[in-house]
């Protein structure tokens, strides 16, 4: 599968995991995004289920297993080089409940960290160019809101 200018969209998955009142993030250990703040997710394979690829990329990011509670947001990142299309996925951003497993930095993911709601909404933040970007902030809002409502904890 071709990442980088790919020939058709490619689909992803993430993951809102709230524990706690806390919410999971990755850093990107390769590119897009590489070294930056994000949700646990990754590219959906052949034949996989949404719900399916969301356990199996936070079970192979995070060492943790979940269990998906509801979709969240569909959403597009679309990264253009002059004329060509570098990047494109369609990512279906889950709300997660944490079932087991060990919190380990693994696969594509070069460091985990929980954070509280304080800092994901911390102004001072966007101007550090590793940190969360607006759409991935909007989406662990919505996320975590949902969560609120739903009582996880």
């Amino acid at each position: 599968m071709q990442r980088e200018f790919p020939l058709a969209p490619l689909v992803g998955v993430g993951a809102v995991i709230v524990d706690s009142g806390r919410v999971l993030l990755v850093r990107r250990g390769t590119e897009p995004m590489k070294g930056r703040w994000s949700l646990p997710g990754g590219l959906l394979e052949i034949g996989e289920p949404l719900a399916d690829g969301v356990i199996r990329e936070v079970q192979e990011e995070t060492g943790l297993e979940v269990e998906p509670v509801e979709l969240i947001e569909l959403l597009e990142r679309i990264q253009r080089e002059d004329q060509r299309v570098r990047y494109h996925y369609v990512i279906a951003d889950y709300l997660c409940r944490m079932t087991g497993g060990a919190l380990e930095a693994a696969s594509d993911a070069a460091a985990v960290r929980w954070v509280e709601r304080a800092e994901w909404t911390r102004q001072d933040l966007k101007e550090d160019a590793s940190w969360l970007d607006p759409t991935t902030v909007r989406v662990i809002e919505a996320g975590w809101q949902r969560a609120q409502k739903l009582g996880m904890e």
